[in-house]
């Protein structure tokens, strides 16, 4: 698709914002501010509204959810310490690096991008806008599938503690499905969640800070511990390691990097950087120390969701399960709206009344936690939810696709060793997308052999 580009005079006279690539469709205004010589396309969610610091703090609260308590299990055991330490380190620098290189090309020819797919449209044509939707959403999907699962176990560790009942997991997965839902209709867009993220600040340091004072003492008084990686044949090995990397890139990354960036006021690429900054220092610092802690307590034993393992007290404990429940409401919000963007864009109307518009969104938003929490109950292995989007998606959306706008963006003013260097992120990583996504779709092939539906696990 030939690019479109408004002249300087036209965009000061511009009093709305025009769609300047979307298959979808713009009869909702842009909430945000319209005197700017960037063209914007048309949304239902604020853009353009939110500080560095509301953004830096959000990714910070949102990438230490409730996910960092499977990492032990997911990333260090199947790695051991040698190869884990290396991997973390390497491939968290590596997404930091592609995320601040994305962020670079938020603004193309004066126009801002706020979606994703919008910019892999506009610079490769329609057929990578499709492609980039479906991994996007593949991730979203599945991501949020996670997410009601984790926090089910939450719910059912804090019942199994106060009552040692045998409730199934799926009554909390519902319920779980359903606090989320509440939520995010309470709580329509990415800049609404400004006044929860205190909430969720003092919840994640609550369930971090306890978390680590049992993981400590629990790991000081396991004399037994045993690091061995796990696998019954060196096939299995190489296999696990690979999910493993892509659960390291799950935990650094979201794949909607343009999104997050179209809520920042300008100057968005500068805030952006400033806000990915504070992610991964003071957020990366927390949950690689979780991470490491959990592994370093109960080695390679270590389960799926640390909790379970924690030796108490009783009411710690609750505590922790009662924080992570209450956090993950809020974070998980973060990954999946831009699901709700497209369908309030493309549903809402401007021209019917407020009632209209907010049943419109309440069926929206039903019918997509319908979905996914009756596939999380019906699925509820974790492990699934975490490598196949990290995998099969997150690769070529964090490391591919960014090279592939600079070396096409670029390509006149671009030096060849910078050439040399966007050619081989290409292929590295898109050989490791293959080899990551043959391992998380070997691990569902296992799991199904293993599990039945609706598994009480």
């Amino acid at each position: 698709m030939e690019r479109q580009e408004l002249s300087r005079e036209e965009e000061k006279t511009t009093s709305r914002p025009e769609l300047v690539f979307s298959v979808e469709s713009s009869t909702v205004q842009v909430n945000g501010h319209q005197n700017t010589n960037e063209t914007v396309v048309a949304s239902a969610h604020t853009i353009d509204h939110d500080s560095w610091r509301q953004v830096g703090v959000l990714l910070v609260i949102s990438f230490n959810n409730g996910y960092i308590l499977t990492f032990s299990n997911l990333i260090l055991a199947p790695l051991g310490w040698a190869w884990g330490s290396v991997c973390l380190v390497v491939f968290g620098a590596f997404t930091a690096y592609a995320n601040w290189l994305l962020a670079g090309f938020h603004i193309l020819d004066g126009q801002r991008f706020i979606r994703y797919r919008d910019l892999m449209g506009y610079v490769f044509g329609k057929q990578m806008y499709y492609i980039t939707w479906i991994l996007q959403y593949l991730t979203l999907i599945l991501s949020n599938m996670g997410f009601i699962l984790i926090g089910g176990r939450a719910l059912k560790e804090i019942d199994t503690e106060l009552s040692g009942s045998t409730m199934r997991l799926q009554y909390f997965i519902i319920i779980a499905g359903v606090a989320y839902f509440v939520f995010s209709f309470l709580v329509p867009n990415i800049s609404a969640m400004r006044w929860w993220l205190g909430l969720s600040t003092v919840a994640t340091i609550i369930y971090v800070v306890g978390l680590m004072v049992i993981l400590g003492k629990d790991g000081t008084s396991n004399k037994n511990k045993d690091y061995t990686i796990q696998g019954k044949s060196e096939v299995d090995k190489v296999f696990n390691a690979f999910s493993s990397i892509a659960t390291i890139v799950l935990c650094n990354t979201s794949g909607l990097l343009p999104e997050i960036q179209s809520t920042l006021r300008r100057p968005a690429v500068k805030n952006t950087k400033k806000a990915l900054s504070l992610q991964y220092t003071a957020g990366l610092a927390v949950y690689y120390g979780v991470t490491i802690t959990g592994y370093w307590a109960y080695g390679s034993s270590a389960s799926d969701y640390i909790p379970k393992e924690l030796s108490g007290p009783k009411w710690a404990k609750i505590l922790i399960n009662s924080m992570v429940f209450l956090q993950i409401i809020v974070s998980q919000h973060l990954f999946i709206a831009p699901v709700h963007e497209n369908l309030d864009t493309n549903f809402l109307k401007v021209d019917e009344s407020a009632m209209e518009n907010l049943l419109r969104r309440c069926i929206l938003r039903a019918l997509v936690f319908i979905v996914n929490t009756f596939a999380a109950a019906a699925l509820p292995f974790i492990g699934d939810f975490v490598s196949l989007p990290g995998s099969f998606a997150l690769f070529p959306l964090t490391f591919v696709f960014p090279s592939m706008i600079f070396l096409k963006v670029r390509d006149k003013t671009a030096r060849k060793e910078q050439k040399v260097w966007h050619w081989a992120n290409i292929v590295v990583f898109s050989t490791l997308t293959l080899a990551t996504t043959v391992s998380a779709f070997r691990l569902i092939v296992k799991n199904a052999r293993t599990y039945r539906f609706f598994a009480d696990t």
